[in-house]
């Protein structure tokens, strides 16, 4: 995790940009868009991440803490996906957003059935390098990200929560189950 940033470093100006949107209020289109516009910016950037952050798991896609704000308003980590792997079908307690800056991701969006208290699949599609995305908190954005490369690469995607660090194993995702 980097504790005292470089300031021309795209890590550094990702934090500064986030800083700034954190002024606003989370819920207004103000702030959404200022988070995006922060990771549209780093997405364009590369070799910002060092081996040890780019280190991906066997079994499951591996979490890297890359800033933790002091204030605790977000974290910022990078997820590496290696072929096959992919989160579970899941919903936010806090805002979240990401972009992807190496690779192809799939995101599957789901919406919530009250009915039957399942996410129904509701489409698919690729999201390339630079895709960017910003979703609130709720079961108003269910999905499930996943690297289903056929040419065997790596994705990393960089993500920005609205939880203090330590929390983003904890307090981030709503797990839910998938209509069959």
């Amino acid at each position: 995790m980097t504790s005292a940033l470089d300031t021309k470093s795209p890590l550094a100006r990702l934090s500064h940009a986030l800083d700034q949107a954190c002024c606003l209020d989370p819920s207004s289109a103000e702030f959404a868009l200022g988070v995006r516009s922060a990771l549209k910016e780093v997405s364009g950037q590369a070799g910002f991440l060092t081996d040890a952050q780019r280190e991906g798991g066997l079994d499951c896609y591996r979490r890297h803490l890359l800033v933790a704000d002091p204030l605790g308003r977000y974290a910022v980590a990078t997820l590496v996906w290696q072929p096959g792997q992919a989160s579970p079908v899941h919903g936010h307690h806090t805002w979240c957003a990401y972009t992807v800056i190496e690779g192809t991701l799939s995101e599957t969006l789901f919406a919530w059935d009250a009915d039957t208290h399942r996410a129904v699949q509701t489409r698919r599609h690729d999201r390339a390098r630079g895709a960017v995305s910003f979703v609130g908190a709720g079961r108003g954005a269910i999905h499930r990200l996943g690297n289903v490369s056929a040419t065997g690469r790596t994705a990393l995607s960089l993500h920005v929560y609205g939880v203090p660090g330590a929390h983003i194993s904890t307090h981030v995702n709503d797990l839910v189950a998938a209509a069959a």
